[in-house]
């Protein structure tokens, strides 16, 4: 079937995410009918280099075959089995070699990133509660932070296009001053400002702490606030702050983890270890869904009691899916097996110096890299920038979704050489146009 056939039966049968459906006649979806390493395949034949990892979720290529025959073997065994009442190897091991990679406890398994987000919240206000501390119910998060849409991660979002529409819906949270690196003033250090905005926390903690039950922050990079990066300091601070006032800090991870921002996780760059872990996206590898939430043993021991309602009563009809979890173990293999890292360290190394000229582009602001992300500002953007830049660089190969006027890499880490030319050169073309 054709790339027109297929679109005609999208337009009339599916809701797509995030996508004001009217749009769709002039920005139709890409017809994907197969995946192949760092590309994307249409129905035509036509090849797309997946710039930003379809959503940031796949770290190691399309149709990888070790991934492939982890959930292939897992078939023939148990596809999927209630995990209240049950347990099974595959969710048993994940929850072992997590908690060895973090430091943290028991595992506690959701569906997607906004399910983790809805976790920690919850586990944080009645870990509180069960301590004797029901009055502390608020939570502090960022300026154009992002944690998920559902109502709970709506809530500790800030970001207007997704939360206003909903605000009556909500409950209100804080948010404090973010450590965004594109704030310094002229001759401040990414450092300064992580500083201010640490000073800025403080301020409110002091005076709110009693009623505040957790910190919840994306780490090092603020994904849908156009990769907004900042100094490792403020995690540093964060935590001693979080420490002093007695407020859960809520690492979430789910974009940021996994390789993605040159540690295996974001807040190792600060030397801390959170209260409570969300994970997701790569996870899998991209390939099922799945999201965790790791917390530490004096949160866990919280809700061990005789009383049922004690304990914490959430659920998901797939937590723990077997098939999940053994996509992420094999994604786990992979880290451990072709020190990813390190490989990844050299490949950023050469993209960074394959786009130092982009970087010097005339309409180019706040070029910004930090492990294996790469983003910038347009200045002076038109309107529709983002649709047209998208439409462009689609004619040319590349599917790449710019966030407004900041346009940025996500690569998965397989991608090579020609791969990198490709971005490079398609992005200068299009930015020559404007």
């Amino acid at each position: 079937m054709s790339n027109a056939a297929w679109l005609d039966r999208t337009r009339a049968a599916v809701w797509h995410p995030c996508t004001q459906m009217k749009h769709l006649e002039a920005v139709p979806p890409l017809p994907v009918a197969r995946g192949e390493g760092p590309w994307l395949i249409d129905h035509d034949g036509r090849r797309y280099l997946d710039a930003i990892s379809s959503w940031w979720v796949n770290l190691f290529g399309h149709a990888h075959p070790a991934i492939n025959a982890a959930i292939t073997d897992q078939l023939g065994k148990i596809e999927h089995v209630i995990l209240a009442g049950c347990t099974h190897g595959p969710v048993v091991e994940l929850s072992e070699r997590l908690g060895q990679l973090t430091g943290l406890g028991h595992a506690f398994y959701g569906s997607d990133g906004a399910s983790a987000t809805e976790i920690a919240l919850k586990m944080s206000f009645h870990y509180w509660r069960n301590r004797g501390r029901p009055e502390k119910t608020g939570f502090v998060s960022l300026r154009n932070g992002y944690h998920g849409e559902t109502l709970g991660a709506l809530s500790v979002t800030d970001v207007a296009l997704f939360k206003d529409t909903y605000a009556p819906l909500l409950r209100q949270s804080h948010q404090v001053p973010t450590p965004d690196a594109r704030r310094a003033a002229p001759g401040q250090s990414a450092e300064a400002v992580a500083l201010e905005a640490a000073q800025a926390l403080e301020a409110y903690l002091a005076e709110h702490a009693e009623t505040t039950a957790a910190l919840i922050l994306e780490p090092l990079v603020q994904g849908a606030a156009g990769m907004a990066m900042y100094h490792p300091v403020y995690l540093a601070r964060a935590r001693a702050l979080c420490d002093r006032y007695q407020v859960h800090l809520i690492d979430d991870e789910i974009a940021m983890g996994f390789g993605r921002t040159g540690t295996l996780f974001a807040c190792e760059q600060a030397h801390i270890r959170p209260d409570f872990m969300c994970l997701s996206k790569g996870l899998t590898g991209g390939y099922l869904a799945l999201s965790a939430v790791l917390t530490t043993d004096e949160v866990y021991a919280a809700f061990l009691d005789d009383d049922t309602a004690r304990g914490f009563l959430h659920s998901h009809s797939y937590t723990g899916n077997p098939l999940a979890c053994r996509a992420a173990l094999a994604v786990l293999d992979l880290f451990e097996s072709e020190d990813v890292l390190a490989r990844n360290a050299a490949r950023a190394a050469r993209l960074t110096a394959r786009l130092a000229e982009l970087a010097r582009h005339p309409r180019v602001r706040h070029f910004r890299h930090l492990g294996m992300i790469w983003a910038f500002d347009v200045a002076e953007a038109p309107t529709d920038f983002a649709r047209d830049f998208h439409q462009g660089a689609l004619a040319q190969g590349l599917f790449i979704r710019p966030m407004g006027a900041s346009v940025y890499f996500m690569p998965p880490y397989v991608i090579e050489d020609p791969e990198m030319d490709l971005m490079a050169d398609v992005t200068g073309r299009l930015l020559d146009r404007l």
